[in-house]
């Protein structure tokens, strides 16, 4: 039999739409609130976070203290470290004296929270949102027909897997990083591969062919346009820049100037952790010794074209420092181009409703609010043009959260700090 659309008379102080960690962690956070009213609606059937990249031994690039919720409420119960004693693994965590939890445990906790909280309800795809402007209310329509209404909407819908210009349209067998896992198999029977990009999960998948290429007898590729593989910059006064007061400094810069600093500062939060980047070389060098290792490692080289034809691929590449263009014949391609925000379609209804800058990307306010009274619909990540490298930080996931709890009850409910820095960022 199938469910009746649901349609009721009850509206919610906020409907958070799409469950990541960060509306994840504001459910969390929200959960004990007796005067906040919250539902979380999100397409998957369960929780599940980057799991095409759940290499063996991945780890997250941030501390265990970056989870859901305790930079906010440490005394909270859906804690990582609540987590690993509930799972009965917290002394395991302590012998191995690394703060630093692995990719698939990161999943498996937010997994164990999302099963505690009952204002979640995965496999509900969101279709349309309007604005009742007589009763003051959005209204939230779903695949099945239901309507949810809500005075205020947290967004949630995060990033998507970015295809270049070049690769759009292309035929062939081709994968982003974000269905390696799955597809792992089918790449290491291919005779090359090609790999693009130079992020961390780039230097991960990289690692990962090559600790298999003799068993496989493969090919491998790494093309990148940047000049070289950045480290992750990691000293302490620079994570600095994850702090209120960076917040505040650059949220109050001039547009050009924001936007000319996101493209300058992407090696804060987009580099290879050093560790792997030694990794790489060494097991090069180990390979190395028994002759020449069948990989190449291609910088400043732009991806300009790609064909696909006979089972393979033809990359037109230019090496920008020298202006010279040439070819990579590879017949498997593997895109570790990263993710781009993209606004829902079920926003148009309420487009003029919400502000945009001169480049028509949101305009996020100092509290998260991207709409006409700055209180009413907010967003959770796809802020670096707006709030720098604390966007996609997870660290910085409760702070937000605390932010936008404030924003909705009127009164600060989790202590929302102001300053932590050691230095200034103005004059």
């Amino acid at each position: 039999m199938t469910a009746r659309p649901e349609t009721t008379e009850k509206t919610y102080d906020f409907v958070g739409i799409g469950l990541g960690p960060f509306n994840l962690g504001l459910a969390c956070l929200t959960e004990p609130i007796s005067e906040l009213d919250g539902l979380f609606l999100e397409s998957k059937p369960a929780f599940e976070w980057h799991a095409g990249m759940f290499l063996e031994g991945a780890h997250l690039q941030t501390p265990f203290m970056s989870d859901l919720v305790t930079l906010a409420d440490p005394t909270s119960p859906y804690t990582f470290l609540n987590y690993l004693k509930s799972s009965g693994r917290l002394y395991s965590f302590y012998i191995r004296e690394n703060f630093y939890p692995l990719r698939v445990e990161y999943d498996a906790y937010c997994r164990w929270a999302a099963e505690q909280l009952g204002s979640i309800r995965f496999g509900t795809t969101v279709t349309e949102v309007t604005y009742d402007e007589r009763a003051e209310v959005y209204e939230v329509r779903t695949g099945s027909g239901d309507i949810h209404r809500a005075r205020r909407l947290v967004l949630g819908t995060g990033t998507s897997p970015y295809i270049p210009e070049a690769c759009r349209d292309l035929g062939g067998d081709f994968i982003h990083n974000s269905r390696y896992v799955r597809h792992k198999e089918e790449l290491q029977a291919k005779k090359s591969i090609t790999l693009v990009g130079s992020g961390q999960s780039a230097a991960e998948i990289f690692h990962d062919l090559l600790s298999e290429i003799d068993v496989h007898g493969y090919r491998l590729n790494w093309v990148t346009r940047s000049p070289r593989f950045f480290p992750l910059e990691y000293t302490k006064l620079t994570l600095e820049m994850t702090s209120p007061e960076y917040i505040d400094y650059f949220h109050d810069l001039p547009e050009q100037t924001r936007y000319r600093l996101t493209e300058e500062q992407k090696g804060l939060f987009k580099g290879i952790d050093s560790q792997l980047i030694d990794a790489i070389f060494d097991l090069l060098y180990q390979k190395n010794i028994e002759g020449p290792v069948p990989a190449r490692l291609l910088t400043n080289s732009a991806l300009v074209s790609t064909t696909y034809d006979n089972g393979g691929y033809t990359l037109g590449l230019c090496q920008e420092e020298q202006g010279k263009d040439y070819e990579l014949h590879s017949e498997g391609l593997v895109l570790a181009t990263g993710y781009r925000y993209a606004e829902p379609e079920f926003l148009k209804p309420v487009r003029d409703r919400l502000c945009y800058d001169s480049r028509g990307n949101f305009d996020i306010g100092r509290h998260y609010a991207v709409d006409v009274t700055g209180r009413g619909i907010f967003l959770q990540n796809a802020g670096v043009h707006t709030h720098s490298v604390t966007s996609p930080d997870l660290g910085m996931g409760p702070y937000r959260n605390s932010c936008i709890i404030r924003e909705l009850l009127g009164r600060e409910y989790y202590p929302v700090e102001k300053t932590i820095a050691f230095q200034e960022f103005a004059v």
